[in-house]
């Protein structure tokens, strides 16, 4: 049984014990019975769940900044893009991972240094660092709210569909309204292809609206 304990190594049971118990079982009294521990041994270390939470966000960061690093950085879109779908991957990685990742306080300053590369490449394409900020924290916010939604149809990463998002069963409750039983389609359906066609409506708006005229065309 585990004696002494840190806070890095509260954070990594959580995050592990996840795809477990999900965002609800989470709680300090559960990571405390796998560390051995009683419970309030970790209020040592966090003073609530958000604290702890935070920590685990930042692990998260942790474990997914060296593929951030290895981005495709040739253009400020594919920096952009690539690093989106780094972000995807791993908080698919993790039930409930969108919802424990997003509004949260990172914590120390592990996750600054792969941000300030992709803000240089960014700034370097022309972008001001306030456009390029903006950039970032736009498509930063479209892949963790795409990710929340496919986490509620597939709520347990490499799991089956929730039943309440088969879309035949759907298309029956909503006979007569031909418009949305298509929307759900497109919501629910092909949700990689999805992800893809917004980032790419994302990214164009960035450059339609972010990118100063004069910049335009440069790498």
């Amino acid at each position: 049984m585990a004696t002494r304990i840190d806070r890095a190594q509260v954070a990594e049971t959580a995050l592990d014990l996840l795809n477990e118990v999900g965002l609800e079982g989470l709680t300090l009294r559960r990571i405390a019975k796998e560390l051995g521990v009683q419970a309030p041994a970790l209020y040592w270390h966090f003073k609530n769940k958000q604290e702890l939470l935070d920590e685990v966000a930042t692990e998260m960061f942790r474990r997914m900044a060296e593929s951030l690093s290895a981005v495709d950085s040739s253009t400020w879109q594919s920096c952009l893009a690539g690093s989106a779908r780094v972000m995807r991957r791993f908080l698919l990685g993790y039930r409930d991972g969108a919802k424990v990742f997003g509004g949260t306080r990172l914590t120390g300053r592990s996750y600054a240094g792969p941000v300030e590369e992709m803000m240089e490449r960014i700034v370097a394409a022309g972008f001001t660092p306030s456009t390029a900020a903006r950039a970032w924290f736009t498509v930063n916010t479209y892949t963790m709210g795409y990710v929340m939604e496919e986490q509620s149809v597939h709520p347990v990463p490499g799991g089956e569909r929730d039943p309440a998002y088969d879309l035949e069963d759907r298309a029956d409750r909503l006979r007569g309204y031909p418009l949305v039983i298509a929307a759900g389609a497109e919501f629910f359906g092909e949700m990689e292809a999805g992800f893809e066609t917004g980032l790419h409506a994302v990214v164009a708006g960035i450059e339609a609206t972010l990118l100063p005229p004069d910049a335009a065309g440069v790498e």
